[in-house]
């Protein structure tokens, strides 16, 4: 039997580049540079799903999903959601929180949180008020601080549904 709490933690990390839409949270965000990777590289709901797949131990999104496979070049990482949402709903689970945590130096972000919280909360059937979204930056150091790209960490907590 699924244990009553299931925690799981999840990183993601993708690199800007010309010529891509920037897709964070399900939401397009005017940049000039958008996302590198197979899928439409939404960082965000890329560490979300880590962090669900992780809490049923499941794997990881290259597991589930790989950038190998032809079915999910361009595909929209909010379909990729719903797959592993089907998956915590067949083990009997269900999304009690989620916090995230983005690492980027630019652009600024919070003003699209309240538009991401509410796709979020739509996507993964919870009040916005059980999701909280922030962003920190690195002070200039490393990758992220040259802006060149972005990280995000998420973190969840499963509990099991109630029967009946």
């Amino acid at each position: 039997m699924t244990p009553y709490y299931r925690v799981g933690h999840g990183f993601d990390v993708h690199r800007f580049r010309r010529g891509r839409k920037f897709i964070l949270g399900g939401v397009r965000i005017p940049h000039a540079f958008g996302l590198e990777g197979h899928s439409d590289a939404d960082v965000l709901i890329h560490a979300l799903m880590n962090a669900l797949l992780g809490a049923m131990g499941k794997g990881d999104i290259g597991i589930h999903f790989p950038d190998t496979d032809s079915r999910y070049k361009g595909i929209s990482s909010e379909r990729l959601l719903a797959r592993v949402l089907r998956m915590v709903d067949q083990e009997g689970l269900g999304l009690m929180n989620g916090d995230i945590t983005l690492i980027a130096e630019k652009p600024r972000l919070a003003p699209f949180f309240p538009e991401i919280k509410k796709n979020l909360s739509r996507l993964l059937k919870v009040p916005p008020s059980r999701l909280n979204i922030k962003a920190v930056t690195t002070e200039g150091l490393g990758w992220a601080g040259e802006g060149r790209g972005i990280a995000a960490t998420a973190v969840v907590l499963l509990r099991r549904k109630r029967r009946g």
